[in-house]
């Protein structure tokens, strides 16, 4: 019977490194190693010509130039194992890079960008609003029984499309990153202190950040920690790196210490899972597989999926589809979210609208389990996450949906009308139709995030901490 998406099985498969100029000679001892990896990843435009040579036009480097000194909010930091699924079927052409799906978010280029909108007029660099709702100083508050500890700013790769571009990584000309300011040290007991004196807090998603970066001692006393506080039930370890570098989650030290953590959960009935962000299928490798599985068999609950909808990369009935399955059958981690991009500066070319992201959502509907086929949400401001079906109402011509909710944030105590106002998202303007677009143009001037809007929630973070 013909069907909209077939499913076929595919065998998952480790492209080979040899066949990029620089990496020739790198043995599978090496190519395996979690230090050769890291010394190893792509960090300016210079490394990535060191990697793949004259195989790409000096079009495609000065284009990717120009992005990161013109529109970039990430600086570059691309691990050896994530280049290596750019144009995994043969030898790179510059056609064939500026096509591929992990290249369009990694490295994007300047000609990604849309030219007329790179920026919402809504747009901030906090576009969340994590900071503002800090508890301490890294601990965002956001919803009533959950909260998310940013460990730290760094992460071992770096995607174009970061929510957290704020605080993550360096700067770039674009962007003067926000810093943290109390000692490490400080900042996590801080943390503990407050879910100690906040027994409605029940689940704690620990992140950065990618915890992949932080040393294994630390990150398993820091969770050694949380699972002494008596309400914490649920803990989410959220790490790209078990895609990006899942050398790392292979080491012996880090599979033996989740293996006490694991131990330890279970006699405390608290659940532990890793929560990974992976978008395009070209990067569930046999490695990815097998990091995944080795953290399963520690006895930890679950690998589950939180990928990001981005137009280019995933956008499209088959593209989910073929990742979820790649995910669900072959690397044994559960789909379980697709967020729709967030409306940070220069992220317009990638994000699709909500009208987009629901046909997306019913054309996935059915093929997989229901355990294991992906909600699709949007992540609205001061709201959180709701499925894109869960709108108020619509407003398809100036692309601006309306949201409620049914809780408070940390922010939020004595506003009476918390629960009672509706709260506003943003479709990408190219996506309007005509009078659409023509209404941004005539009530916000020329295309451009919101500068004001970007240096209050600024202002909000520095005043948490000083």
């Amino acid at each position: 019977m013909d069907q909209p998406y077939g499913y076929r099985q595919r065998e998952l498969v480790e492209p080979d490194w040899r066949r990029l100029p620089g990496w020739r000679d790198v043995t599978e001892a090496d190519w395996e190693s979690p230090q050769w990896q890291r010394a190893h990843c792509v960090k300016n435009v210079k490394g990535l010509r060191s990697v793949f040579g004259d195989l790409l036009d000096d079009r495609f480097y000065a284009d990717l130039e120009r992005d990161q000194s013109e529109r970039a909010t990430m600086s570059i930091l691309v691990p050896p194992q994530m280049i290596n699924t750019m144009v995994p079927g043969g030898v790179p052409s510059t056609d064939a890079i500026y096509a591929d799906p992990v290249r369009r978010y990694m490295l994007p280029v300047f000609s990604d960008r849309d030219p007329d909108w790179p920026s919402h007029p809504r747009s901030s660099r906090d576009s969340l609003h994590e900071a503002e709702m800090w508890a301490v100083e890294g601990l965002t508050h956001r919803y009533p029984t959950k909260v998310l500890a940013e460990l730290l700013p760094t992460c071992p790769q770096y995607c174009g499309h970061c929510t957290r571009m704020d605080l993550v990584g360096n700067s770039t000309p674009q962007v003067d990153k926000h810093k943290f300011t109390l000692k490490p040290v400080d900042r996590l007991g801080a943390m503990i202190d407050y879910l100690r004196r906040n027994p409605g807090i029940r689940d704690v998603v620990v992140s950065g950040g990618d915890v992949g970066n932080m040393p294994w001692p630390r990150l398993e006393a820091f969770v050694d920690r949380l699972l002494e506080i008596d309400n914490i039930r649920d803990l989410r370890l959220a790490t790209k790196a078990l895609m990006g570098l899942p050398q790392h989650w292979l080491q012996d030290d880090v599979r033996h210490g989740m293996e006490r953590l694991a131990g330890i959960a279970r006699t405390r009935g608290v659940s532990i899972a890793i929560h990974t962000h992976i978008n395009s299928v070209q990067s569930v490798t046999p490695l990815v597989a097998r990091a995944a599985r080795a953290m399963l068999e520690t006895g930890i609950r679950d690998v589950r999926n939180q990928g990001v909808l981005l137009r280019g990369v995933n956008a499209s009935q088959e593209d989910l589809l073929d990742l979820c399955f790649a995910l669900q059958d072959e690397a044994s981690i559960l789909p379980y979210y697709f967020y729709m991009c967030d409306m940070i500066p220069g992220s317009e070319h990638w994000r699709v609208a909500v009208h987009e992201a629901q046909a997306l959502q019913h054309a996935i509907m059915g093929y997989l389990p229901g355990f294991a086929t992906p909600r699709i949400v949007c992540d609205v401001p001061y709201v959180g996450k709701r499925w894109v079906h869960q709108l108020d109402s619509y407003d398809r011509v100036r692309g601006i949906s309306y949201w409620t909710k049914n809780y408070r944030t940390s922010v939020e105590a004595d506003d009476a009308d918390a629960l009672n106002r509706l709260y506003d998202y943003y479709d990408p303007i190219r996506s309007l139709p005509a009078d659409g677009q023509a209404w941004w143009r005539e009530h916000t001037g020329r295309p451009g995030y919101d500068a004001v809007a970007a240096q209050r929630s600024r202002d909000a973070a520095a005043a948490l901490v000083t």
